[in-house]
């Protein structure tokens, strides 16, 4: 018989997503003194893909188990995890720079953390958001899979599992239609934004989540250098577009184009 899914979801802690950005003072970061924070929505998607695969059939998950790797606040975002219906959470503490910032972790620093938690907790499976909304870099899990030498399915719009072989399947949109793929635990699965729509958490599974397990370890726990390999120099704004104009004929039109160096 198969073993019963041990899914590990990481997810992060994001400016909310109704937030517009702000360019901090130094011009090298972004705000976030006084801007609301949220759980990222594609991990969002990926927490309820767990909880729908262990209501899908009762005897197919045997645990469903968060991971953030942040400051003290990230805790907050697992709550909202723990919320959705996981079992319980880790968060792998960043120390911080400074009184207001923790280090800002690069992709492959979060996918060498993953690596090693997911070890830890001898998990076959894990969903997780395709890219996170702040950075977009929609790298962490196929550097985690690589890590790890599992299979990975990106970009997943549905997921199913074949509870007598153990086989998942994954379907996935692409340029030209569907794609789909089918591989054996343990398997790497980032979550798309079809993949499904998220619950609405009631607050009995508010308060109810406050009483689930969690746990904290750091990078030195699992091993980790976090050290960063980049420096981020400067931010800015993309320039503003020049205003619309209207002419009253087609000739005006070609004449302005002609001015632009348009044609």
């Amino acid at each position: 018989m198969p073993p019963r899914l041990n899914i590990v979801v990481p997810v992060k802690r994001v400016i909310d997503f109704a937030i517009k950005p702000r360019i901090s003072a130094s011009q090298n970061a972004i705000e976030t003194n006084g801007v609301k924070f949220s759980l990222n929505p594609f991990c969002e998607i990926a927490v309820e893909e767990a909880v729908r695969l262990r209501e899908s059939s009762k005897d197919l998950v045997e645990s469903i188990t968060l991971v953030s790797a942040g400051s003290a606040k990230a805790q907050d975002t697992l709550r909202a995890g723990l919320a959705l219906g996981a079992d319980k959470a880790t968060l792998i503490e960043i120390p911080a720079i400074d009184d207001s910032k923790s280090l800002e972790l690069e992709p492959l620093a979060v996918a060498k953390l993953l690596k090693a938690f997911v070890k830890k907790s001898n998990a076959n499976l894990v969903i997780m958001g395709k890219q996170a909304i702040d950075d977009d870099s929609n790298q962490t899990g196929q550097m985690l899979a690589g890590l790890l030498n599992w299979s990975q399915a990106t970009n997943a719009s549905k997921v199913t599992v074949d509870e007598a072989s153990g086989v998942v399947t994954v379907s996935r949109e692409v340029d030209g239609g569907t794609e789909t793929l089918s591989a054996p635990l343990p398997l790497v699965i980032t979550t798309d934004l079809r993949l499904n729509t998220p619950r609405y958490t009631k607050l009995q599974d508010i308060m109810k989540a406050k009483k689930k397990k969690t746990e904290k370890v750091s990078p030195e726990d699992l091993g980790v250098d976090i050290s960063s390999r980049l420096e981020i120099l400067s931010l800015s704004e993309p320039p503003k577009r020049p205003g619309g104009g209207k002419v009253d004929s087609v000739d005006a039109l070609i004449g302005k184009l002609r001015e632009t160096g348009a044609i």
